[in-house]
């Protein structure tokens, strides 16, 4: 049998049994240790697209034909009246279009690069989390069983602490209708802020603890966590002094109409390379450059982020979204993307006004920028973990992203998704690109 369809054939019984694996952990009551299960399958392929010229890590010119299916399992559990604990187990399957390289906006943030070792294709502990809640005041807001997330009565004013495995982007740079790569925009450029150099291994998760001051008009956020020993890494440095990534954001809800406005700062301290000097030692060595080649402990990374989130209608339902980020780009990009300067904006709306309110129709354009010292160093022929076209004539990466979601009944969503890059990998010498997508979701 062709092992392609042995393989989805799998999948297939995968995605129908998990639910029915998942079903034992719920009793009758509904508050048993599950909180959610989801599989999510996405299908992608890149067009041809015109090039001059390329390089290790160019975007394929070809056409190319990609599907990741990922799976999820999600516990949680009250261990005291203020103390909780969660535990999630993943599996991630399948690869991305050109091999997840050539652009600094992966079109499939369920990709899992492959790093500096071999990862594991069976399942693997996501998240491993306490949290802990002081209450300031009597005022509570009541919350619906979701993943990683205890149906219940929280304090609307409160004092929390979390800490363990967890993906740093679960608590900062969250946006309404930009963050879930499973069911809201896929580009990497759409979901989070890409100038954010956030802490993680390849997966996206690392090993930390954040504070949180939570009042009904604010929020105060500070969270320190452990970096990669080295660019796209899954072992972390054991140095937390010299390697860890230190962020704090402020979040505020400054009238009633809904409006939130999530200010974001950041220092990466890890063992990186400095494009400027490996573009000194290549020139007088006569070589190419090489920013691993030029890895120190303890450098720096500074960055900054603002990130807004606008309701319009249909109980929030529709509403615009905007990011903007920077970093000193002095420093090789070492964790998410390669990506010094973000700017996006779009809109999600409801499908209220075709009757279909649960359907959703996003659509969101991104522009990408490197620093100088960035762009010279990939000119001159180096490589970063996700770039290299062998030389670089600069342009700004411009992506365009829309998606339909359609809800087919309580667990089931599935829809279509375009994407077109304008300059991949900042080279005016490439593209545009197209690509066209479709995804599945089934959740509980």
């Amino acid at each position: 049998m062709d092992e392609g369809i042995l393989s989805y054939g799998v999948r297939f019984r995968a995605l129908i049994l998990l639910p029915v694996l998942a079903w034992p952990l719920v009793p009758a009551s509904g508050q048993g240790p599950l909180l959610g299960a989801q599989v999510t399958v996405i299908g992608q392929h890149l067009f041809p697209s015109p090039a001059l010229y390329s390089g290790p890590k160019s975007l394929d010119t070809a056409s190319d034909t990609k599907a990741t299916h990922t799976y999820g399992v999600y516990l949680g559990a009250r261990v005291l009246a203020h103390l909780q604990a969660y535990l999630d187990v993943e599996m991630a399957q399948g690869a991305g279009i050109s091999n997840a390289t050539g652009l600094a906006g992966i079109t499939n943030g369920d990709v899992i690069r492959q790093g500096t070792a071999n990862l594991s294709r069976g399942p693997y502990l996501a998240r491993i989390i306490v949290r802990y809640v002081v209450p300031l005041g009597t005022a509570g807001d009541t919350l619906v069983r979701g993943i990683d997330q205890l149906p219940g009565v929280e304090p609307s004013a409160r004092l929390e602490v979390k800490a363990g495995k967890l993906a740093a982007s679960d608590d900062f740079d969250q946006n309404r209708y930009a963050n879930a790569t499973r069911t809201q925009f896929m580009n990497w450029g759409l979901f989070n802020n890409t100038a954010w150099d956030f802490a993680a291994d390849t997966r996206g998760y690392t090993w930390g603890a954040l504070v949180a001051w939570v009042e009904p008009r604010w929020a105060l956020r500070v969270g320190s966590f452990a970096m990669p020993t080295m660019a796209n890494g899954n072992v972390f440095d054991s140095s937390f002094p010299h390697a860890r990534g230190d962020n704090v954001e402020l979040t505020i809800h400054p009238g009633r109409d809904g409006t939130v406005i999530r200010a974001l700062a950041y220092e990466n301290r890890a063992r990186m390379g400095s494009y400027a000097e490996a573009l000194t030692r290549a020139a007088a060595l006569g070589t190419t450059p090489d920013i691993v080649a030029d890895d120190r402990p303890g450098r720096t990374k500074v960055g900054v982020g603002l990130n807004v989130e606008q309701p319009l209608a249909d109980s929030g339902e529709t509403g615009l979204f905007a990011r903007a980020g920077w970093n000193d780009g002095r420093t090789e990009d070492f964790v998410f993307t390669e990506a010094d300067r973000h700017l996006s904006g779009g809109l999600q709306l409801a499908g209220t006004h075709w009757r279909r309110p649960v359907d959703r129709v996003g659509l969101a354009y991104v522009v990408h920028g490197l620093s100088a010292d960035h762009r010279a160093y990939l000119a001159a022929g180096g490589q970063g973990f996700l770039l290299g076209d062998g030389r670089l004539r600069y342009g700004p990466e411009g992506i365009f992203e829309a998606y339909y979601r359609a809800q087919l009944g309580p667990y089931v969503e599935v829809g279509p998704d375009v994407q077109w890059i304008h300059n991949p990998g900042y080279n005016q010498d490439r593209g545009p690109a197209a690509v066209a997508s479709l995804r599945l979701n089934v959740r509980y």
